[in-house]
């Protein structure tokens, strides 16, 4: 079965930088489009940034700038660098791919466990 393990989440103090990870293992054909997502506590899950398997890349407005995701198609895996960190990018991150499974049933959509990313003022 399909996996997105995150990893690179913590507590960082306000102005500071964090690299997120999510590779996804097991019985992977192809991965099509990742994004990274965010939910604060009370508030609705977000988009945070977007990239296409060619390399095209979307941004929330209130991390353009900031943030830069990536991804290494060989390694199956998408990243988030995110510097200049503030209080209000306090959230649980998930990584978001369009999977085909090895046996080509379908293109599904796959979560990451969620990584909690704490920015101290």
């Amino acid at each position: 079965q399909v996996q997105l393990v995150e990893s690179g989440g913590g507590l960082v103090q306000a102005g500071g930088s964090l690299r997120l990870s999510c590779t996804a293992s097991r019985n992977i054909f192809s991965i099509n489009g990742t994004g990274w997502y965010r939910q604060a506590p009370g508030k609705q899950r977000e988009l945070v940034a977007a990239i296409t398997r060619g390399g095209s890349t979307n941004y929330a407005d209130s991390v353009k700038g900031r943030f830069t995701i990536s991804r290494d198609n060989a390694k199956n895996t998408v990243y988030l660098q995110m510097s200049s960190l503030k209080p209000e990018d306090t959230a649980v991150y998930y990584c978001n791919a369009r999977i085909l499974p090895s046996d080509r049933s379908g293109w599904y959509d796959y979560w990451g466990q969620g990584t909690q990313v704490t920015v101290s003022s």
